[in-house]
Parts: structure tokens; C-alpha cells; sequence
């Protein structure tokens, strides 16, 4: 039986790749069989993570990239393609968060959390499209979140919402003007997970609290269980799929 979900031969980018989800992801793309280019504002990190998917048996190219930077992206993108000679799949992990209350928040802390999170997936969406609506293919994965359909009481939020609201209908549109080039957009909408951006609200006794009255499955997301959302919508299963965002949350969406 053909394995829809195989990976072999296909090239995938995935963006703020040095730690956390980005890491998790990189790793599910190359056992399915993709070769990696993985970028991020720290190169020292990359560089370790590099090795941890070439001892997987993946090919593995790192490039600094800082996605507030267009230049930054511009060069990136054409590097990978230089070196891989084309984009197949990408993946759109890069971001902050930040909290604060709407009435109060910093202006340079609401722009900086709009940058990284919707403008810089923009961005490199579009330097990648370019490639891929030349050879007629590409899979692009956005990392949306729970915060892309619901706010949270709890925490102060604001931009962080805004940023992902906008991830939400950014697929929409980029999946409506690009399917003609054979080109999916899809995003992943993750509850809270375990990663340096995360840890110190998951590890906050109360919010844990939260969790379990929010959430039917009463825990935060665990490594690897964003790998088959990420899988389908990296490979050929999700072929007539596109513009859509799945929720990987427990069943917050749910209630």
C-alpha cells in the first residue's frame, strides 16, 4: 500500500527551528524521509539541532534567519534553494509571545509579537511561493494556535491573539490564491505545549489549574503529538485540503 504520508526526495524549511516545536518538527519531517533546511535567529543552537537530525540520517542545511528582517528571509530562501536546488514544503514555526494588559500594553511589545508572528510568516511564504508556483508544487504549513479562534480570561493576551487570529485567515487567503499553482496553505492550531516559549506558564501550579478546566483532556500537549497534523499536511494525503487550520488541543475547541 503507497505510504501518502512519505517524505522521500522532498525538501522542507522550517523557520524558528533551534528549539521547542520547531526542533520537534524538523525531526518528524526527517524520519518521514525530507531533507531539512532549518533556520533561526541563533545560530549556535541550530547548529546543534543540525546534528541531532543528521544522526537521524536526514540531510540537514542550517541558515541563520531573523523573520522581523525581509532581507534576512530574501537571503535565506535563495540560499536553500541554491543549495537544495528548490522548496518543497514549508514550515511556518517561527514566533513570541509577550503579555500584557490591552489598555497598558507596550506599543514596541504589541509590534514586536505582530512581527515575528504574522508579517514574518507572510513574508517568507511569499519568498518561498515564488519557487513553488514556478515548478507547480508546495506545501505550506502555518503554525496557528488555540489562540487563533479563542482569547483566554486568564492570561493578558492581546497581541499574541491578534497575531494568530491573522495566521487564521492568512492561510485562508494565500490557500485561495495559490491553489491554482498547485500550492496547499494549511495551519496547525496547538494548545499549550511544552517549549522555552511555554514553560513558564505551564510550569505555574495555577495555570495548570486552567488547563484542566479548560481542556477534556485535563493536560498540555506532549512531544510528538503535533507530528501527525504536521505530517498530513507536509505530504501528498492532504492533497485536496487546503486553507484549513487544525486545532491540536485536547478538545479545547470542543467545549
Amino acid at each position: 500500500m503507497e505510504n501518502l504520508f512519505d517524505l522521500t526526495g522532498k525538501v522542507a524549511l522550517v523557520t524558528g527551528a533551534s528549539s521547542g516545536l520547531g526542533v520537534q518538527m524538523a525531526k518528524a519531517l526527517a524520519r518521514a524521509g525530507a531533507k531539512l533546511a532549518i533556520c533561526a535567529r541563533r545560530v549556535e543552537k541550530l547548529e546543534s539541532v543540525k546534528a541531532e537530525i543528521e544522526a537521524l540520517g536526514a540531510e540537514c542545511y542550517a541558515h541563520a534567519c531573523d523573520v522581523t528582517d525581509i532581507e534576512q528571509i530574501k537571503q535565506c530562501v535563495a540560499d536553500v534553494e541554491a543549495h537544495y536546488g528548490r522548496i518543497d514544503i514549508l514550515v511556518n514555526n517561527a514566533g513570541t509571545s509577550g503579555m500584557g494588559n490591552a489598555e497598558s500594553q507596550d506599543t514596541e511589545q504589541w509590534r514586536r509579537i505582530l512581527s515575528t508572528n504574522l508579517d514574518g510568516p507572510y513574508y517568507m511564504a511569499r519568498e518561498v511561493a515564488r519557487g513553488m508556483i514556478e515548478r507547480g508544487y508546495g506545501k505550506i504549513v502555518m503554525l496557528g494556535s488555540i489562540h487563533s479562534t479563542v482569547g483566554m480570561a486568564e492570561l493578558p493576551l492581546s497581541a499574541y491573539c491578534a497575531s494568530k487570529g491573522g495566521i487564521l485567515m492568512l492561510t485562508k487567503q494565500l490557500a485561495t490564491e495559490w491553489a491554482k499553482y498547485g500550492i496547499t496553505v494549511n495551519a496547525i492550531g496547538p494548545a499549550y505545549f511544552p517549549s522555552e516559549m511555554t514553560v513558564s506558564v505551564i510550569d505555574d501550579g495555577d495555570f495548570l489549574d486552567v488547563i484542566k478546566t479548560r481542556c477534556p483532556m485535563g493536560r498540555p500537549g506532549r512531544d510528538g503529538e503535533l507530528d501527525g497534523a504536521l505530517l498530513y499536511f507536509a505530504s501528498d494525503a492532504s492533497s485536496y485540503c487546503t486553507g484549513q487550520l487544525l486545532s491540536v488541543d485536547g478538545g479545547w475547541n470542543a467545549i
